[in-house]
C-alpha cells in the first residue's frame, strides 16, 4: 500500500515542478486576470492564459509529439493549425465578414493614416535588427506595432516560430491596451483647437461599391504582394459575403460559430507555445519594450498624418482619428471617439475614425507580406 502511494506521488506534477513552471504560472494567472476581471481583450487573453496554464503544469503531455506509435497531446494536434498557417487567415475571413469598409470608401484620404501608422513597425524591424535579432525575429517583432494579433501571430509563425509566444502576448497585450496607451500621446501631439474639430457627416456609400472594393483591393494587392494573399484573401472574401446580399448564411457563419471556434483553437494553441524554455529569456523583455515602441510610434506617426490632413484640408479634418491607423478594430476608432468627445461634446469621431481603423488591418497585412517577401 505505502509502495502504491509513493508511485501515485511520483506521478503527480507537483514532483517535477519548476521554479520556472511557477512563474508561467503565475503569468498566465495574470493573463486570466487581466481577461476576466479588467475585461482586456477576454475573448483572446482567456483562451492565451489557459493555453499558456495547461502546457506549463508539469507532466500533462498536452504539447508532446507524435513518437512512433505513441500518440500526441491535444495541443500539439490543434497547434498543427496555427504552425500551417490556417488560423490566423480564419480569424481575417471572420473580421472581414463584420467590417464595414463604407467609412473607408466614403473617405479613401484615410487610407494615408492607415498607411502612416505602418512606420512603427519598419522603425522597430530596424531598432530590433540592432539590437542582435536576426532579421527574421526583427520582422516578426515589428509587426506588433499594427495591433494586429492574427498578423503577428502570422508573421512570427514564418520568420520566428521560437519568438511565437512572446510575440502573441505582446501583440494581444497592448491591443487590450489601448485605451490606456493612446490618449497621452494623442493628447501630447495635438491642440486642444485640433481636439476639437468637428467633421463633416460621411457620404452614403452605394451597394455597388462595397461589393466592388473587395474585388478590387485583393486583385490589386495580390497583384503587387503576392505573399499578403493569405491574410488580405480572406478578409476581402469575407467582407464580400457580408456585403453580396447572395450569402448571408455563410457571412453568419463566418461572423460567429466559425470565428468563435478559430479564436478558441488559436488562443488556446498560442498560450502553448509560452513555455519556460522560450518565454524565460532576456529576449522577452526586448520584445516587450520593442512591441511597445513600436505601437507607440505608429499610434505617433498616425496623428502626425492626422496633423497634416488637418492642415492641408483647412482643418476639417480631426487629427485624432490618426491614431485609430493602427489596427486594433474598433477599440482604437472608439479611443479616437472618447478623446475627441472629451473636448467637444458635440463631437462624433466614431464613424470618421473606422475609415483609418479599417485601413489599418489592411496596411497590417500589406506590412507582413512586405516583411515575408523580404526576409523569406
Amino acid at each position: 500500500m505505502i509502495e502504491l502511494l509513493i508511485e501515485f506521488i511520483q506521478n503527480t506534477g507537483f514532483t517535477d515542478l519548476q521554479f520556472t513552471d511557477v512563474i508561467m504560472i503565475a503569468v498566465s494567472c495574470i493573463l486570466l486576470y487581466l481577461g476576466i476581471v479588467k475585461k482586456y481583450e477576454p475573448l483572446l487573453l482567456v483562451p492565451i492564459g489557459f493555453g499558456m496554464l495547461l502546457v506549463n503544469l508539469p507532466l500533462g503531455g498536452l504539447m508532446d509529439k507524435e513518437s512512433g506509435d505513441l500518440i500526441g497531446g491535444l495541443l500539439y494536434y490543434l497547434s498543427l493549425g496555427l504552425e500551417l498557417g490556417i488560423y490566423p487567415p480564419l480569424i481575417f475571413l471572420g473580421v472581414g465578414a463584420l467590417t464595414d469598409f463604407g467609412p473607408l470608401i466614403a473617405n479613401p484620404v484615410t487610407l494615408l493614416l492607415g498607411a502612416a501608422a505602418q512606420f512603427g513597425i519598419f522603425l522597430t524591424f530596424i531598432g530590433a535588427y540592432f539590437l542582435g535579432f536576426t532579421p527574421q525575429q526583427a520582422g516578426a517583432i515589428g509587426i506588433i506595432g499594427g495591433a494586429d494579433g492574427p498578423t503577428a501571430i502570422f508573421l512570427a509563425n514564418h520568420l520566428a516560430p521560437e519568438l511565437l509566444g512572446s510575440i502573441a502576448i505582446a501583440a494581444y497585450s497592448y491591443m487590450a491596451l489601448v485605451p490606456i496607451i493612446q490618449p497621452p500621446i494623442m493628447r501630447l501631439l495635438t491642440s486642444k483647437k485640433e481636439r476639437c474639430v468637428i467633421m463633416e457627416q460621411l457620404r452614403p456609400v452605394s451597394k455597388k461599391e462595397k461589393i466592388l472594393f473587395p474585388i478590387i483591393v485583393i486583385i490589386i494587392t495580390g497583384l503587387l504582394l503576392p505573399a499578403a494573399l493569405p491574410l488580405l484573401g480572406m478578409l476581402m472574401f469575407g467582407n464580400l459575403l457580408r456585403e453580396s446580399g447572395v450569402t448571408e448564411r455563410l457571412s453568419k457563419t463566418a461572423q460567429n460559430e466559425l470565428n468563435n471556434i478559430v479564436v478558441i483553437f488559436l488562443g488556446l494553441t498560442v498560450g502553448a507555445k509560452a513555455t519556460a524554455a522560450y518565454f524565460l529569456t532576456p529576449d522577452t523583455i526586448k520584445i516587450i519594450i520593442l512591441g511597445l515602441a513600436s505601437f507607440a510610434i505608429g499610434t505617433m506617426a498616425g496623428v502626425l498624418m492626422g496633423k497634416l490632413l488637418y492642415k492641408l484640408s483647412g482643418s476639417k479634418i480631426n487629427p485624432l482619428i490618426g491614431s485609430a491607423g493602427v489596427s486594433a478594430v474598433p477599440m482604437a476608432a472608439r479611443v479616437s471617439q472618447m478623446v475627441g468627445k472629451e473636448e467637444n461634446p458635440n463631437n462624433y469621431l466614431l464613424m470618421h475614425a473606422m475609415g483609418p481603423n479599417v485601413a489599418g488591418v489592411i496596411g497590417s497585412a500589406v506590412a507582413a507580406g512586405i516583411m515575408l517577401s523580404i526576409l523569406t
